[in-house]
């Protein structure tokens, strides 16, 4: 009797696993049936990395337009300026162009076929800004063996490979021609000079350093009032009889002369709002 309740048990054991093998196979045939009746299924590319460029030092967060987008008087709106706005655009979204002033100590990397690494590195000050449109330029200084050497840069050349600035200040006049009169000390920076950190969005610092200068001859004379040079200790290299004598080249009517200068105020958002979407094109 034994035997026989075994083997029952195998028989209903057996037609219980046929049974769901069968189910199952049905299964998969719907299944299957419907995959094909649907089509292929779509295919679904991966989603792309991000990646992270830990080299790449923070975007100023601060509304600068580099001055040379401004147009120069009486070139408000002409159609070749604005021509030339766009080629500017294109040339920063290929190569990153940062913020800077006179003042600030910058490390320019330029490609040059006489070197033996066929580039060349500069690093100095700051000391002009000049041009407009595709012809801005900008001229680095710095004292080596003993050797006054300036360096003026096409900012637009395609012959720059990288622009770093080491440190981000602003200087109390606009123009720092009058350093190459100075003494040595303020136009030494050292070539391995590292990057200093700056504040995105902040107030860019103001150097409120007075240099000393050579004793006379000077390449101008810079105690005159129409250069107007806040950064010059005028009291440590001329008599009071001196500066009073220069003020005799004063030109007082000058501050009443509105055709001078004019507003750009509104320009200036119009054009930095211009840029703004080019870019993030």
């Amino acid at each position: 009797m034994a035997v026989c309740a075994k083997s029952v048990e195998k028989c209903v054991f057996s037609m219980r696993l046929s049974r769901t093998l069968k189910l199952q196979n049905e299964r998969f045939l719907s299944t299957s049936l419907c995959r094909l009746a649907a089509g292929p299924p779509k295919f679904v590319p991966p989603s792309k990395p991000v990646i992270i460029d830990k080299t790449q030092t923070v975007a100023s967060l601060r509304k600068f337009l580099s001055p040379e987008f401004i147009p120069p008087r009486q070139r408000t709106d002409p159609f070749k300026f604005f021509l030339e706005r766009k080629d500017m655009v294109r040339r920063r979204k290929a190569f990153d162009i940062p913020e800077f002033y006179a003042g600030s100590i910058l490390a320019v990397t330029m490609a040059d076929p006489n070197a033996n690494v066929k580039t060349n590195r500069f690093v100095g000050i700051c000391i002009q800004r000049g041009g407009k449109g595709l012809g801005a330029t900008f001229v680095l200084r710095n004292i080596i063996n003993n050797q006054g050497v300036e360096i003026c840069y096409e900012l637009y050349s395609p012959r720059l490979q990288k622009i770093e600035v080491l440190r981000l200040q602003k200087r109390l006049d606009d123009n720092l021609m009058y350093l190459r009169d100075a003494l040595p000390e303020y136009s030494t920076v050292d070539p391995e000079m590292k990057p200093e950190p700056c504040c995105p969005t902040g107030e860019v610092p103001v150097n409120q350093l007075k240099v000393k200068m050579r004793p006379k001859p000077w390449s101008k004379r810079w105690e005159r009032p129409k250069f107007n040079i806040q950064g010059i200790r005028f009291d440590l290299c001329l008599t009071p009889e001196a500066m009073e004598h220069a003020q005799k080249w004063a030109e007082p009517w000058r501050e009443y002369d509105m055709l001078k200068e004019y507003d750009t105020s509104e320009l200036e958002k119009k054009i930095f709002t211009e840029v703004q979407e080019e870019m993030n094109k």
